[in-house]
C-alpha cells in the first residue's frame, strides 16, 4: 500500500503520543483493530472517502463502530482525523502506524518463499538464523511456491536472497546463452 506523506506525519504524531502516555501497545491493538476494519469492509472504506458524505456523519460512524472498543487516546485520535477531514487517510495512518511501530520495537518483516512446507523444526531454525543475521525480532510469514522446485528466497525489506533451485536453473539457462553466441 502506498502510504502518504501526511498519513505518515500523523501516525508518527500519534506513535509519539503513545509512547508519552506509555500506552504504545494497547494502542497499537487499537490500529491494527482499525486497520483489520477497514481493509475488510469495501463499502467503509469508501464511505470515509467518499466527498459526498457529511464529516458529522462520518464522526458518528466511525464513533459507532470503534467507540467503546478503543483506547481514549485513539478515539481522539479518530475524532481529530475527522475534524481535520483526513479520515480518508485512515487505512494509510494505520498501515505507516504498524511500520513505525515495528522499527520502534525492533522487528523486521520478512517473507520467505518455499516449494515445499517446512515443518516447524525447519521454521524455528530459518527464524532464528534471521534473526541473528537481522540482530532483530523477525515476523516471518512463509508462502509455497512449487515454481520453485525446491531451496528458498527471503525477502527482508527490499532485499531479496534466492537460493532457490528455480533461480539455479535461470543463472545456468543465461550463462549458456551467453556462451553460445
Amino acid at each position: 500500500m502506498q502510504v502518504s506523506k501526511a498519513a505518515r506525519r500523523y501516525a508518527s504524531a500519534l506513535l509519539q503520543l503513545a509512547q508519552e502516555r506509555d500506552e504504545v501497545e494497547k494502542i497499537l491493538e487499537d490500529i491494527r483493530l482499525i486497520k483489520n476494519t477497514v481493509d475488510g469492509s469495501r463499502e467503509l472504506l469508501l464511505f470515509l472517502r467518499s466527498p459526498v458524505v457529511k464529516q458529522d456523519d462520518k464522526q458518528k460512524a466511525l464513533n459507532r463502530i470503534f467507540g467503546d472498543k478503543v483506547q481514549e487516546a485513539t478515539k481522539l485520535f479518530i475524532q481529530l482525523m475527522t475534524r481535520k477531514g483526513r479520515e480518508n487517510l485512515l487505512d494509510q495512518i494505520a498501515e505507516s502506524f504498524i511500520q513505525q511501530y515495528n522499527r520502534y520495537a525492533g522487528i523486521v518483516k520478512v517473507e520467505a518463499f518455499t516449494a515445499t512446507p517446512l515443518n516447524d523444526e525447519q521454521v524455528r531454525n530459518l527464524q532464528k538464523s534471521l534473526e541473528r543475521r537481522t540482530n532483530m525480532k523477525v515476523d516471518l510469514k512463509i508462502t509455497e511456491n512449487p515454481d520453485l522446485k525446491g531451496g528458498i528466497a527471503v525477502r527482508i525489506d527490499d532485499t531479496v536472497i534466492d537460493g532457490t533451485v528455480k533461480h539455479k536453473f535461470d543463472q545456468l539457462e543465461s550463462l549458456f546463452f551467453e556462451s553460445a553466441v
